[in-house]
C-alpha cells in the first residue's frame, strides 16, 4: 500500500510539524535559582540580581514568576577611581536597556531586538554619566537564551549540564586583547607601558593618556574617548538540561581559573558555589581586590524532567558534574520532547563601531522607529538626525549614507569621538 505524507509550503512533512509543535508546548520556562558572594577591599564592586522582572522599563519585578512577560537580570559592576560609575550604572543600565526595546513585541522579536539595545543602553549610560568608570557584566535569562553584554574584565562562563564550558563575555584588558590595542591605535590612542629608568616597561599594557589598562568600560572619558562603551554582546540558547553561570570581577579570575572555578562548585547549590569561589580566590592570592561572584542555575522545571530535579545538593550534583555525552540518553526517556545537550549560539559580535552594531538587518530591523535616535531615543522630525552611515570610512562606501538608523546631534558628536581617527 502506497502511503502519502503531507507537507507545507516548505516541504516539511506536516507530521513532523505537529510534533514539533507538540514539544515546544511543552517546553516551560525554566527554574532559576541563583546566590552571591562577596568580599571587599575598595568598596567598588556591586551586583544587581533580579529573578523576575518585567520586559517594559520601570515596572519594577513582575508578579507571575512563570509569565510570559517576564525575564531574569544579572549584574556585575566593578568601578575604579571611587565607586560613582557603578553605582550610577546598577541605578540606570537596565531602564536604558530595555528602553531602547520597540513595545509590543512578541517573545521572538524582543529576543532578536535585545542586542541592539544593548549597545544603545551602554552607550547612553555612558554618555550620560562620562567621570571615573565602571566595567559591567550584564545578563539577560529570556526562557531558555542568555544574553550577555560586557565591557571589561568581569567574565560570564556557562558550564553546561552535560560539562561543556562556554565563554559569554570577552577580556577587555589591553594584555590579552590583541584586536583591541589595533583599535586603540588607529583610534589615534597610545598603547603601552609604564616607562621606568633606562627605558624598560613594567606593569601592563595601559591605553594613554589617562593609562587605563582596559579598552572598554563605562565612564572614563576623563581618560581619554578610545575607552569606548560599545559592548561585547553574546546571545546562547540552552537546550531544556538546563545550564549554569559563574559571573564574576576580576578578584576572582585573576585568582583561579576558569576551571578551577567550575571545580569549586561540584555538587554544590547556587549561593554555596558562590561562596565558595569567592573563599577559594582570597584563599590563593590573599585579598587584594574586591571580589565578588554570582552563581545562577537555569534548571529544567520539576515535571519536565523529575530526574534532573531534586531536592538538596543531590540534584544539582547529577545537574552539574563532568560526565561522557553518551550518558545523556537515560535522562532523556522520560520526555520525548527532551533535547539533547545542546548550546546553540543565537549572535555574537564585538565590532566598537556604532554603524555596525545599531543596524539591524530586516525584518528585525523593521521593529525600531526610524527617526528615534538608535542611541536615546530622543523623537526627531524626518531630516533631523544623522545617519550612523555619513562619516563611514571610504572602504564602506556601499553603504548608504543618508540611510537609517539616525543618532541625534549628541549621539553623533559621541560616536565621532569614540571612532576617532576611523572615520578618516
Amino acid at each position: 500500500m502506497e502511503v502519502h505524507n503531507e507537507v507545507d509550503g516548505s516541504g516539511v512533512p506536516l507530521a513532523v510539524l505537529l510534533k514539533r509543535e507538540l514539544c515546544n508546548q511543552k517546553v516551560e520556562k525554566p527554574d532559576i535559582l541563583f546566590g552571591e558572594a562577596s568580599k571587599s577591599k575598595k568598596g567598588e564592586d556591586f551586583t544587581l540580581l533580579v529573578a523576575n522582572c518585567h520586559r517594559t522599563p520601570g515596572e519594577g519585578p513582575g508578579d507571575d514568576a512563570g509569565g510570559d512577560d517576564t525575564i531574569s537580570m544579572f549584574v556585575i559592576v566593578d568601578g575604579h577611581n571611587g565607586p560613582a560609575a557603578a553605582v550610577y550604572t546598577r541605578e540606570n543600565l537596565p531602564n536604558n536597556v530595555l528602553a531602547a526595546i520597540p513595545p509590543n513585541l512578541t517573545s521572538e522579536e524582543w529576543t532578536a531586538a535585545l542586542p541592539r539595545a544593548l549597545v544603545a543602553g551602554f552607550v547612553k549610560t555612558d554618555k550620560d554619566f562620562q567621570t571615573k568608570g565602571t566595567t559591567v557584566t550584564f545578563v539577560i535569562i529570556d526562557g531558555w537564551v542568555v544574553t550577555v553584554a560586557s565591557v571589561g574584565d568581569s567574565r560570564c562562563i556557562l558550564e553546561s549540564a552535560e560539562g561543556s564550558v562556554y565563554f559569554l563575555s570577552a577580556d577587555h584588558r589591553l594584555d590579552v586583547n590583541e584586536e583591541e590595542v589595533e583599535r586603540v591605535t588607529a583610534s589615534g590612542g597610545e598603547v603601552g607601558r609604564i616607562n621606568i629608568a633606562g627605558g624598560a616597561g613594567i606593569g601592563p599594557l595601559r591605553c594613554w593618556p589617562g593609562g587605563l589598562c582596559l579598552s572598554r568600560s563605562i565612564g572614563d572619558t576623563d581618560v581619554g574617548e578610545y575607552i569606548v562603551p560599545v559592548p561585547h554582546v553574546k546571545q546562547v540558547k540552552l537546550s531544556n538540561a538546563g545550564g549554569r553561570l559563574v559571573i564574576a570581577s576580576d578578584g576572582v579570575w585573576d585568582a583561579l581559573r576558569f576551571q578551577e572555578a567550575l571545580n569549586y562548585t561540584r555538587g554544590l547549590p547556587a549561593e554555596a558555589a558562590a561562596n565558595r569561589i569567592v573563599k577559594e580566590a582570597v584563599s590563593s592570592k590573599g585579598l587584594r581586590d574586591d571580589t565578588t561572584c554570582i552563581v545562577v542555575d537555569i534548571l529544567p522545571p520539576e515535571k519536565l524532567s523529575p530526574p534532573l530535579k531534586r531536592h538538596g545538593k543531590g540534584g544539582i550534583k547529577a545537574l552539574f558534574r563532568w560526565r561522557p555525552s553518551d550518558e545523556l540518553s537515560e535522562e532523556q526517556t522520560d520526555n520525548g520532547c527532551f533535547e539533547p545537550d545542546v548550546v546553540e549560539e543565537l549572535y555574537e559580535e564585538g565590532s566598537a563601531m556604532l554603524a555596525q552594531r545599531l543596524n539591524v538587518n530586516y525584518p528585525a530591523g523593521n521593529m525600531f522607529k526610524l527617526h528615534d535616535c538608535a542611541v536615546c531615543q530622543l523623537e526627531m522630525k524626518p531630516g533631523e538626525g544623522v545617519s550612523v552611515h555619513g562619516n563611514m570610512p571610504k572602504h564602506h562606501s556601499r553603504v548608504d549614507p543618508w540611510g537609517g538608523p539616525f543618532l541625534c546631534s549628541s549621539c553623533q558628536v559621541k560616536k565621532v569621538a569614540m571612532e576617532g581617527k576611523l572615520h578618516l
